[in-house]
């Protein structure tokens, strides 16, 4: 996909940086690592450092140093997971900062107005993300919300003449038919591209496989489908199947920072006693800065010395796992055995666990 910064090629996965930067990875090493897409978060950003530093130093990409693509969410996952702080009207939500306790409301509007403002490439509007398990009336009226503040989204978005791209979010939980529906009237609105939300709040590994199936197939194929929040490398896998485009997570440098490390051959702990004397990389056949230089009873000993050193090596291993992971499906796709590709890797990658 184009943006205004730059082809994008899809499959994507897009570390996230919810506060301007990917938490302990340079700029650098993420563009090493072949990353082509960062998403952050505008609930964050607006809160700190608020839209006025932003725009003085023109713009996120350069107040982050970042001159590929920039997705942000609406931050409507964040102010919604506030749950005694807020209140939700058509108009939008009031709510408390998690910060200081200061009062803001946010309406489809400011939200697309201050993504517009720092320059995102890519905007997700205001929506309401229903955990699970949820009864099926508020899920029902939240789609509405969801549906009406999309609406009221596009309208701003045309209005400011923005060279972004804005996507809708199809909403829905576990209920197929109101998924349908909510995807209908997204398409009916008429965005450049589709996020399936409200995956992986909660639900069983197999209902995540479900949903993203069912609700990409909802979705025009020739717009960009976007899977939200999910997932481990399996997730990935699986959602690429069902025709998702766009991907980001936290796994990758959350489990990072807690010694976890994911490898073709599956995961392993790096905290665990049997790596003390293992004088090996994470993976012998990665590429990565972390697997060339430094063994598993290094990164081991970092862990627990409690250096900063060892959550950020196993960080930048797993960014760079993330996107071969990614660059091999691509390759597998243009070649016609994505099929025999996510089935090799998955018995290979389960068999190592």
């Amino acid at each position: 996909m184009m943006t205004g910064h730059g082809e994008v090629k899809t499959p994507v996965f897009m570390p996230v940086g919810t506060q301007a930067t990917v938490k302990t990875i340079s700029n650098k090493e993420l563009k090493e690592c072949g990353i082509e897409m960062l998403i952050s978060n505008a609930y964050h950003l607006y809160m700190r450092p608020g839209r006025e530093v932003i725009e003085k130093a023109g713009g996120l990409h350069a107040f982050m140093a970042w001159d590929r693509a920039i997705t942000t969410d609406s931050g409507g996952f964040q102010v919604f997971s506030l749950a005694e702080l807020r209140k939700i009207k058509e108009e939008g939500v009031e709510f408390q900062s998690h910060i200081d306790g200061s009062r803001h409301f946010f309406t489809p509007e400011n939200v697309v107005e201050f993504q517009d403002a720092v320059g995102s490439d890519i905007m997700m509007p205001l929506d309401e993300c229903v955990h699970y398990p949820a009864e099926r009336g508020y899920v029902e009226d939240s789609m509405d919300l969801t549906l009406k503040w999309a609406a009221r989204s596009k309208k701003r978005f045309e209005e400011l003449e923005s060279g972004a791209i804005l996507f809708g979010i199809a909403q829905g939980s576990t209920y197929k038919d109101l998924r349908k529906m909510c995807a209908e009237e997204l398409i009916a609105i008429g965005l450049d591209g589709y996020a399936l939300g409200g995956i992986g709040v909660g639900e069983p590994p197999e209902l995540i496989n479900e949903m993203t199936e069912y609700t990409a197939s909802l979705l025009p194929e020739d717009k960009v489908r976007y899977l939200m929040g999910v997932g481990t490398p399996p997730d990935v896998l699986e959602a690429i199947s069902s025709g998702i485009d766009m991907f980001d997570c936290v796994v990758p440098t959350r489990n990072g920072r807690n010694g976890q490390a994911f490898t073709f051959s599956g995961e392993m702990q790096l905290r665990n006693a049997p790596f003390k004397e293992d004088f090996g990389p994470i993976d012998p056949d990665c590429g990565c800065f972390t697997c060339r230089n430094y063994t598993r009873g290094y990164i081991r000993h970092l862990f627990n010395t409690d250096e900063l050193l060892g959550l950020r090596l196993v960080s930048l291993h797993n960014i760079y796992f993330y996107a071969k992971l990614i660059e091999k499906s691509r390759k597998a796709i243009r070649e016609g055995r994505f099929g025999k590709f996510k089935d090799d890797f998955l018995g290979q990658y389960r068999s190592g666990n």
